[in-house]
């Protein structure tokens, strides 16, 4: 059903979604790139970030350009096996970003919890280990997603508040009893987020008691301003994603959740480069290195 009814917005959306696109991209790129570039930047925290920006390219990839295509054509018609790819990638690529922000918090748990063994612990071999077992649970969680669709009914003809296929609102078409729905739903989201959520809460306790045993104050915002950056992008991530998937069960306004959906799909990806960027001393660094390199 797209974000609005009005014609006379579709040509404000088309400048600006492809705009938030290309600084989504460009951003998230830039950031792989310097943490390829720069061998200082070589270190487990950076090895996920770079993940973390090509998992942000890949979401907003599944919705921003079938939006555009549908405003220019002046049509929101997605076929079924285009909205079951649109769905199972979605669920990949997003499932992706609250893995590594788990993964991305026992990194820093390590790391100010037990810095002497860091390096062992945090070997390369181990990280990789992380990310493809993180890639794993996504794609089996994406295929109980799609199944548990397709087991219901075959679509057609149906109309999805959103402006792409939003798994929460296709199984509410898809399951027509409301317990079930609800189980379900609440079953997935227990998976995809209270899961890595009590693994985050978790880090950050053991982090924040580890912290408060430092004597200066001086050491104790050294060892915090690592983890700053990455509670922001929890909190926002987060926040839009659970409220959109666990409140569409009570939601009365789909107009609401769409542009709730805007927020963790579109702009959250948007600024993950901006926040990491810009709160990072050793990211802004690399930066002047790598523009100074290219001058």
């Amino acid at each position: 059903m797209g974000l609005s009814e009005d014609p006379e917005l579709e040509p404000f959306l088309f400048g600006l979604f492809p705009t938030m696109y290309l600084f989504t991209v460009l951003g998230n790129l830039l950031i792989i790139l310097v943490v390829s570039s720069d061998s200082h930047l070589h270190t487990p925290m950076y090895f996920f970030l770079s993940n973390l920006s090509f998992a942000d390219i890949c979401f907003i990839s599944t919705t921003v350009p079938k939006m555009m295509v549908c405003i220019k054509n002046q049509s929101r018609v997605i076929s079924y096996v285009g909205c079951m790819t649109q769905m199972s990638l979605f669920f990949v690529f997003g499932n992706m970003d609250d893995k590594l922000l788990t993964v991305m918090a026992y990194d820093r748990f390590v790391a100010i919890c037990h810095p002497l063994h860091y390096s062992v612990i945090m070997n390369h071999c181990f990280c990789v280990f992380l990310v493809f077992v993180s890639l794993l649970f996504c794609l089996c969680e994406s295929q109980l997603h799609n199944l548990i669709a397709l087991y219901f009914t075959h679509f057609k003809d149906v109309e999805i508040s959103n402006f792409f296929c939003e798994p929460s609102q296709v199984l509410n078409l898809a399951c027509s009893e409301s317990f079930a729905k609800n189980l379900i739903m609440y079953l997935v989201g227990a998976i995809s987020g209270f899961l890595p959520l009590s693994g985050i809460f978790f880090s950050y306790y053991k982090i924040l008691s580890s912290i408060l045993r430092i004597p200066s104050s001086g050491g104790k915002y050294k060892a915090f301003s690592t983890c700053g950056s990455h509670l922001l992008v929890v909190c926002l991530f987060y926040g839009t994603a659970i409220g959109v998937y666990l409140g569409s069960v009570v939601s009365t306004s789909p107009k609401n959740s769409a542009v709730a959906s805007v927020m963790y799909t579109v702009v959250i990806p948007m600024l993950n480069p901006f926040i990491y960027s810009l709160s990072n001393g050793d990211i802004k660094n690399a930066l002047f290195k790598l523009q100074s390199r290219a001058i």
